[in-house]
């Protein structure tokens, strides 16, 4: 979004910068936080929430902000007059940030959907345009969520430089084109269901990661997680249960002549994902196109005889590219990516890496328990899958095999979620599912 540029130094010459609180500094967030502070004119950071005030002060202090320019709040009202002194507010108190008038945009950083659920709903009802770093909570409640926060006439979105964001650029660039996208693709270096955050451990510990978040990567959860936000943002679905997901170690283009074009278009377009091709990591956009004179174009313009036409994005650059989700929510009133108004198409369900237990309680995401594949959203529902986002905490009332897949009917949901009720209120919304 190149158009953001010119608008935040108009932004910044007129003293009128976006005001943003970050909530989790984690990893990314504190990679983002420091490219706002020295690189991107025309924002600033004015909150920050962390459960630990500590981790908030640290990761300020790793973006480069001095200790006089940051001051501990526990109420909106203090947020806003830190604000309003130039310093950057500290809280423990994620509705001191929600509440201050000194915030314009709230960028959820957490990944967590029970917490990221309570965050959109305090968010939306101080009429703050959300950014998710969450794609956990946008791929489990994203519908409804989306739903109210467009009704309070606030920007929803997920964020440029994650591999869904990038996607959907990418297929918006094609559609401009005159090119109808077929599939949607996210190239992986690795694909292992059964690994966990002991075999992950030691590459965590070399870049600073959580050991969980990295195993999500490896076992496949996080690749269907962003395939599903693909799938519901532009309307597109799954060959399977999984996806496709094939091994490929040459070039995206050779992609273009392994799937049935028949099948995509009675489906409507396919979300997918490719292990070990290239260029990697990035994503790739498989379109076609119906008139044979651009087809002669394009034929020309060296992308091949069709029918199936390849675009690419050979990277996907994450937390440097979160501020301009955020200028074109403020500024523009653009989603970089969100869900379309009439349901999910593509859920993520749990699957079991090992044999479990009657009585055993579901850890999180990325552990040892299981891994998230896609399925279609009409088959969630009929067969009552329980939704990856919502596994944690669930007790188990049978045993289950490994590689089985998990349903309501296999678990207790532990009472008082406000992440349930909402899914209730999003499955009672849209009862038949993609319609």
């Amino acid at each position: 979004m190149i158009i953001t540029d010119n608008l935040l130094l108009r932004a910044q010459t007129a003293r009128k910068p976006i005001r943003v609180g970050v909530v989790g500094p984690g990893f990314m967030a504190r990679g983002m936080m420091h490219h706002i502070h020295h690189d991107v004119p025309g924002m600033v950071i004015t909150a920050v929430f962390a459960r630990s005030r500590e981790k908030a002060h640290a990761a300020l202090d790793f973006a480069g902000y001095a200790a006089g320019d940051i001051i501990d709040a526990d109420n909106a009202s203090a947020v806003s007059d830190a604000a309003q002194r130039g310093k950057v507010a500290v809280t423990d108190d994620h509705t001191a940030l929600t509440g201050s008038d000194q915030v314009d945009v709230v960028v959820d950083a957490t990944g967590s959907v029970f917490f990221g659920a309570e965050l959109a709903l305090s968010a939306i009802e101080n009429g703050k345009h959300l950014v998710l770093m969450n794609a956990e909570v946008d791929a489990t409640l994203g519908s409804i969520l989306c739903h109210k926060a467009e009704a309070a006439g606030i920007v929803y979105t997920g964020m440029d430089g994650d591999q869904p964001g990038v996607q959907m650029n990418l297929i918006r660039f094609v559609r401009g084109l005159g090119l109808r996208p077929l599939v949607a693709g996210n190239i992986k270096g690795l694909q292992d269901e059964y690994r966990n955050p002991t075999t992950q451990e030691g590459f965590a510990r070399k870049w600073g990661q959580d050991p969980h978040m990295v195993t999500s990567f490896a076992d496949g959860t996080k690749v269907s997680v962003e395939q599903a936000l693909v799938a519901n943002a532009a309307g597109l679905s799954v060959h399977r249960g999984g996806c496709l997901g094939r091994d490929h170690e040459g070039h995206v283009d050779e992609l273009t002549g392994m799937y049935d074009l028949d099948e995509l278009h009675a489906m409507g377009g396919a979300v997918d994902y490719v292990v070990k091709a290239k260029p990697g990591p990035g994503v790739y956009v498989l379109a076609s196109h119906d008139d044979p004179k651009q087809q002669h174009y394009l034929n020309l313009y060296k992308l091949g005889e069709g029918p199936l036409y390849p675009f690419y994005t050979p990277y996907h650059l994450c937390h440097f590219e979160v501020p301009n989700t955020i200028a074109r929510a403020m500024l523009l009133g653009d989603a970089c990516i969100k869900p379309l108004p009439n349901g999910p198409r593509v859920e993520v369900v749990p699957m079991s890496k090992r044999d479990l237990k009657a009585g055993q309680a579901l850890d999180t995401k990325g552990g040892y328990d299981y891994y998230g594949v896609c399925e279609k959203a009409s088959v969630q529902r009929t067969e009552n899958l329980l939704p990856l986002g919502l596994a944690e905490g669930c007790v188990l009332t049978r045993d289950i095999a490994k590689d089985e897949v998990i349903s309501y009917a296999d678990v207790e949901v532990p009472d008082g979620r406000l992440a349930d009720q909402l899914r209730a209120e999003q499955d009672a919304m849209f009862p038949v599912a993609g319609a």
